[in-house]
């Protein structure tokens, strides 16, 4: 595994750039924030890299910090989020900024992203409220269930923000319902409201 390169920068690309360490040119994709503060080839860069295998692709994705590359890592974690799209959030959104998005239910901030659309959002959010420490006052239980999760993302999909759904979410009574009597329950939630 490739964790950091340092090198020249010999060729840049729209989404990458090609660094020469030791006579060999790695191909690095790199958020277009820091393809920004590389101005020059020629530059002296390094990267903390993420290196991503699949069955007929090996690729290198670069970031300035550690953070960054964590951040990144964080969102492949995310069912529905490869490298080209967790790329962009990391283009867009510090780790403070997504945070802040999460703690506010603001899904909509991120379906701004390209390759988010509401039903990611709304995985963004849930997958990712704990491990950026987000409060569970927040997140609508502290055990989230398959079903919980179904009804979080069939209310996002109607345009309800995440806090929004999570409060009917927790006006549901705990007796054992299907999923769709749930979702039934939790629309009529904002009807009475």
């Amino acid at each position: 595994m490739i964790a950091t390169l340092q090198g020249r920068i010999v060729a840049r690309g729209e989404n990458y750039v090609i660094v020469d360490v030791g006579g060999v040119g790695f191909k690095v994709f790199v958020p277009s924030s820091l393809l920004e503060r590389l101005k020059g080839i020629g530059q002296e860069a390094s990267f903390f890299t993420h290196m991503h295998v699949r069955e007929n692709e090996i690729a290198l994705y670069g970031c300035s910090t550690p953070d960054e590359l964590a951040l990144f890592e964080l969102l492949l974690g995310v069912s529905g989020i490869g490298p080209k799209v967790a790329l962009s959030v990391v283009s867009i959104m510090s780790t403070d900024d997504l945070r802040d998005a999460i703690a506010r239910g603001d899904a909509v901030m991120l379906t701004r992203i390209p390759g988010i659309g509401k039903k990611t959002a709304a995985r963004v959010m849930l997958d990712l409220g704990d491990k950026l420490g987000v409060g569970l006052d927040f997140v609508y239980s502290p055990v989230l269930t398959h079903a919980d999760a179904e009804i979080i993302s069939a209310l996002t999909s109607l345009s309800y923000s995440i806090a929004e759904a999570q409060a009917a979410l927790r006006s549901l009574p705990h007796e054992d319902l299907s999923l769709e009597e749930r979702i039934r329950l939790a629309l009529q939630y904002f009807a009475t409201e």
